[in-house]
């Protein structure tokens, strides 16, 4: 277990968690990019898996991104630079796509990369304590490269993202809260913890009716009103008498909790 750069665990039911094996700077090696990436195809595939935490072991850091002493090496096996950074892009973009909510735990250094596929995530916890938050790229003379840029655009506004980039700033875990970056923030040792039943909660959801949600709202802030609610209705007539919904009626009927995914 100890020479995998991927642990994959099942903490609870719907959940699967996936977890940089790199204690203490959980790099994103060339190993983990390739772990990650079988990983994300076989739960985007397994209907029994409604929800994924990805984090990383220890509590020091979540990443302080990529091992750059394995950047030759990754641009000479991808082909070319523009190839080994495509390849990245591609995972980041199935976890965002993925018909399934995912969860970032953020802790310690969060940076480059560290913070670039928290971005792609639908949700991110954050650390009350000792979390430094970051695309410090400019202090390299460089710029993002795993599509850090937009997604952090997307998630704070341009104004704000062009500020922490160009200043190359981090943040604290309550500064990415008052900000909207991340959804949550607790003490580091419960965050894992929480993070778990924060995906606990979204698996325990009608399964069909999250699917469709996370369709109807994707790349939502790029994408007129009509467009949304028509994205809206489609989520409407795919849940229409399936299952989980007959299970919701009669469970508020009944004024009990209900009881999805049991097909």
């Amino acid at each position: 277990m100890a020479d995998e750069p991927l642990l994959i665990t099942r903490p609870a039911d719907g959940v699967v968690v996936l977890s940089n094996n790199d204690d203490p700077l959980n790099r994103m090696s060339l190993e983990w990019v390739a772990a990650m990436s079988e990983a994300i195809d076989e739960v985007a595939a397994d209907d029994s898996v409604r929800a994924v935490v990805i984090t990383a072991e220890g509590t020091t850091n979540f990443s302080v991104g990529m091992n750059l002493k394995q950047l030759g090496p990754g641009i000479q096996a991808a082909g070319s630079i523009d190839a080994f950074f495509d390849e990245r892009l591609d995972l980041i973009h199935r976890i965002e796509t993925m018909p399934k909510p995912s969860i970032a735990t953020l802790f310690g250094h969060c940076l480059g990369g560290g913070l670039e596929l928290p971005l792609g995530c639908t949700f991110r916890v954050a650390a009350a304590e000792g979390a430094s938050i970051g695309l410090p790229e400019m202090h390299l003379g460089s710029t993002p490269a795993w599509g850090g840029s937009a997604r952090l655009a997307k998630a704070v506004g341009t104004t704000r993202a062009l500020e922490l980039i160009l200043r190359a700033r981090t943040l604290t875990g309550p500064e990415a809260l008052e900000i909207g970056l991340v959804q949550e923030v607790w003490p580091v040792e419960e965050l894992r913890d929480r993070a778990v039943a924060f995906a606990a909660d979204l698996a325990a959801q009608p399964r069909l009716a999250v699917r469709a949600m996370l369709e109807a709202l994707r790349d939502a802030s790029r994408r007129n009103l009509d467009d949304l609610l028509a994205a809206e209705r489609a989520a409407v007539h795919a849940t229409m008498g399936t299952p989980d919904a007959a299970e919701g009626m009669r469970a508020f009927l009944e004024k009990r909790p209900p009881r999805f995914n049991q097909d």
